[in-house]
């Protein structure tokens, strides 16, 4: 058989293989995407960053509530982005589920 054949050949059966692997990736052993690995990850530090961060804003605007040097806007405003921030997970579960995704 010449050199074409032979590629012919290889090329149909890594085509077969391929055809085969995307129609089920449980032979693939496709754990998992890497897209929702990296969310995960930009989730988890994103958390790490803002546990400290809101912890140093609720001490800020207690100290300027005691000094009687605060609107009220801002504690207000303050609350809802924390909860917000630390409900994003949560939140995305939710209105998932209400889609059906």
């Amino acid at each position: 058989m010449n050199a074409l054949g032979t590629r012919l050949r290889t090329g149909s059966i890594f085509g077969v293989l391929a055809l085969v692997f995307s129609v089920a990736p449980e032979l693939a052993f496709a754990q998992t995407s890497p897209f929702l690995t990296g969310a995960n990850s930009l989730q988890t530090n994103i958390l790490a960053w803002a546990t400290p961060i809101a912890v140093i804003l609720v001490m800020a605007l207690g100290i300027m509530a005691m000094a009687n040097r605060i609107s009220w806007g801002w504690p207000m405003a303050a609350m809802v982005g924390i909860a917000v921030v630390f409900g994003a997970p949560q939140m995305v579960t939710w209105i998932r589920g209400m889609f059906g995704v």
